[in-house]
């Protein structure tokens, strides 16, 4: 006789942490990440969501990490957001992306790296454009750390010897950057570095400077941007002004705060007479993609973020030929993170690390200006 016990190698057996569940792969996206679905049969008292779902998915990210996941909206149960410590029912239905297997190891790289500052708590680097944190989906190698692995293990110790906050794949990472935006970035380099500086952040005790170039003739000299940004609601790669309580999931709206300076006005650039504003940027918090979604909420966007609706500047176009694209003065995301200060990890000095503007940024001005300062003779 067969024993009709057995179960389907997707369905996990009564018992295995407290539930009887099927889980159903139902999609994969264009990034890899697969949506499952998992209906809860059966479960005993008590089974928190997040704990079980580390136990489904330890080997591909921890358990802090997974909780996050969780707020953020990528896992849901009977379609709503939950909390981690959600506790399981049976009859549950839960739906949630996981993330491609990742290799085991970071592969160093030689990408070069713009040292700013470095001492025995912490680096400071001036990132490059085109460039990613961390090691994420879909881009494992080619990424910052995989520079500060190759550095590390070249010219101070194992990488493996930097501190984590439970992700493997950001060793020594306090906060980030966007890809396209250049600037300053900080690196811990012990565990009290990147608790005492994390915590910094936390405190909103960092102050940060960015200079962006920005399309249209800012009205206000200076000002605060106040409103809440969450995810968009369709595009999922993009975030936007979301206002509290309102949208489908009110509870993933976060504060968000921006304050701003104007350096310079540069009007009737070329025959165009098109207008940019040169403009000094104070982020008071730190959301996902802040600066490019409240510039572009108050009708300027960022040169040549493309993402929120700016675009990039060509001759051919400010000269008023719009059918072709030819001489560049930018095209990437003119947006650098110039200044960051904060107190040392160690000896709790006051510093104030820069980055100088970059080459291609400093051309583009110097660009805009002569073409506006053209436009502006008698006679023209």
């Amino acid at each position: 006789m067969t024993s009709d016990n057995k179960h389907r190698p997707d369905e996990a057996p009564p018992g295995d942490n407290g539930l009887e569940a099927v889980e159903t792969p139902v999609e994969t996206d264009e990034d890899g990440l697969e949506h499952r679905q998992v209906c809860v049969r059966r479960v005993l008292p008590g089974r928190r969501l997040d704990r079980y779902l580390a136990g489904r998915l330890g080997n591909l990210m921890s358990r802090t990490a997974l909780q996050s996941y969780i707020r953020e909206g990528s896992v849901t149960v009977n379609g709503r957001v939950v909390k981690p410590s959600y506790q399981i029912r049976a009859g549950d239905v839960i739906d949630l992306m996981v993330p491609p297997r990742r290799p085991p190891e970071i592969p160093p790289e030689p990408i070069p790296l713009d040292i700013v500052y470095e001492d025995d708590d912490l680096l400071a680097v001036n990132k490059q454009a085109d460039l990613i944190i961390h090691p994420a989906r879909g881009n494992w190698t080619g990424t910052l750390v995989n520079g500060l692995v190759h550095y590390f293990q070249t010219n101070w110790r194992d990488w493996k010897d930097l501190p984590t906050t439970g992700e493997v794949f950001r060793p020594g990472i306090v906060h980030r950057l966007d890809r396209d935006t250049k600037g300053i970035l900080l690196i811990a380099k012990t565990d009290l570095a990147l608790w005492r500086l994390g915590r910094q952040f936390e405190l909103r005790k960092v102050d940060k400077t960015y200079t962006a170039i920005v399309h249209g003739t800012m009205e206000l000299d200076e000002d605060v941007i106040d409103v809440h940004i969450g995810r968009h609601p369709t595009i999922k790669e993009k975030c936007a002004v979301r206002y509290p309580g309102r949208g489908p999931r009110p509870e993933l709206t976060k504060e968000a705060v921006t304050g701003y300076r104007v350096l310079r006005r540069l009007t009737n650039v070329g025959r165009s007479r098109a207008c940019f504003t040169i403009v000094e940027l104070y982020p008071k918090t730190g959301r996902t993609h802040q600066l490019r979604v409240h510039m572009s909420h108050i009708g300027h966007p960022i040169v040549g973020d493309r993402l929120y609706g700016g675009g990039p500047i060509y001759r051919s176009s400010l000269m008023g030929d719009h059918d072709v694209a030819e001489g560049a003065i930018i095209t990437r995301q003119a947006l650098h993170a110039h200044t960051i200060a904060f107190y040392h990890p160690r000896t709790n000095d006051r510093m104030t690390l820069e980055a100088t503007w970059p080459e291609d940024f400093t051309i583009a001005l110097r660009e805009l200006e002569r073409l506006s300062a053209e436009d502006s003779r008698p006679g023209r």
